[in-house]
């Protein structure tokens, strides 16, 4: 009986310096929670204000000032296939007086090393147009311009692209483009346009407080089919087809500072169009007429600026949901 009781008070002792000799015991470290996989979600969005907006070479604001913004979700399938869609709008002043350029667009961006590869398709609406083109019997719309100038009543088009864009190193990149559209501006008239640029970044700590500086340039050409036969407004000079538009060379050079997301780019464009071939593909209202000049199968009435060498300052935010975690 001695001994059990012995026995027991031993095993008290012993419990009782147990949490005294654990509390000396390093503490054991707790498992570290797996990291989060990154969502393969983004959206990329921004907005823009420039001194004109140029697209391709042909002025889309009567050479005035123009707004822009645009929003992009993009899905990662992986780390070097991403889908996106997108809209995105700008102000303009057209022929037509829509109230603004709305881009509706998406694709596919996969990426092969140095090579980054972009297709997709875009839709340009231009909405609440209005047709100038009052001859009875043949438009329904307002009287056409003092120039001459008529339009058609909807110039809504589709495009699908392909893009790639080679970083040969950090300072150099280099890239090609080209656009198809069945039907350019509505007209009937299909449209190819490609182009090459190239872009040379500055190293590094070139310029002080974290700014970035660039020169890049493009070099394009724009072939375009012929319209369809709409009288009144696509007539050629037999009266018997539509017109068959002139094809054109766009390029651009420029300089840009970027400073966290903000872009200030200078850029100079100029194409090789003439006023009179400029006055064709635009309708412009404010164009300097009347001139009867022949361009190819047809005479146009007056001699439009909105294609002529011009210079444009513009200033860009962009960012990313992700880049703001």
């Amino acid at each position: 009986m001695k001994k059990v009781v012995l026995s027991v008070v031993a095993a008290l002792a012993v419990s009782a310096a147990a949490p005294a000799f654990a509390a000396d015991m390093p503490a054991k470290a707790p498992k570290a929670a797996p990291a989060a996989a990154p969502s393969p979600w983004d959206i990329a969005f921004g907005a823009a204000i420039a001194s004109d907006y140029n697209f391709r070479g042909i002025s889309q604001s009567d050479r005035g000032p123009s707004v822009f913004g645009y929003f992009e979700p993009r899905f990662n399938v992986t780390p070097d296939v991403q889908l996106y869609t997108g809209i995105a709008g700008t102000s303009v002043k057209l022929a037509t007086d829509p109230t603004a350029e709305v881009d509706l667009y998406g694709g596919i961006r996969p990426t092969f090393g140095p090579l980054a590869f972009d297709f997709g398709a875009i839709y340009y609406w231009y909405p609440h147009e209005t047709q100038f083109c009052g001859i009875p019997g043949i438009c329904a719309g307002n009287p056409g311009f003092l120039n001459g100038n008529t339009t058609l009543s909807d110039t809504d088009f589709w495009e699908v692209y392909g893009k790639v864009l080679w970083t040969v190193n950090p300072i150099v990149t280099l890239g090609a483009n080209v656009y198809y559209s069945p039907s350019w501006l509505n007209t009937g008239a299909s449209g190819t346009y490609a182009s090459g640029t190239a872009k040379f970044t500055a190293p590094e700590n070139f310029l002080p407080n974290g700014i970035t500086m660039y020169v890049s340039g493009e070099a394009g050409y724009y072939w375009l089919g012929t319209t369809d036969f709409v009288p009144g407004v696509f007539v050629d000079n037999t009266g018997t087809t539509g017109w068959n538009l002139p094809d054109y060379a766009y390029w651009n050079v420029g300089i840009g500072f970027s400073w966290k997301v903000f872009t200030l780019d200078l850029r100079y464009h100029d194409t090789n169009l003439s006023k009179a071939e400029c006055n064709a593909l635009t309708a412009d209202p404010g164009a300097i007429g009347p001139i009867n000049t022949v361009v190819n199968n047809f005479t146009t009435t007056a001699l439009s600026k909105w294609c002529n060498a011009t210079f444009i300052a513009k200033l860009s935010a962009d960012l990313t949901l992700g880049s703001l975690k």
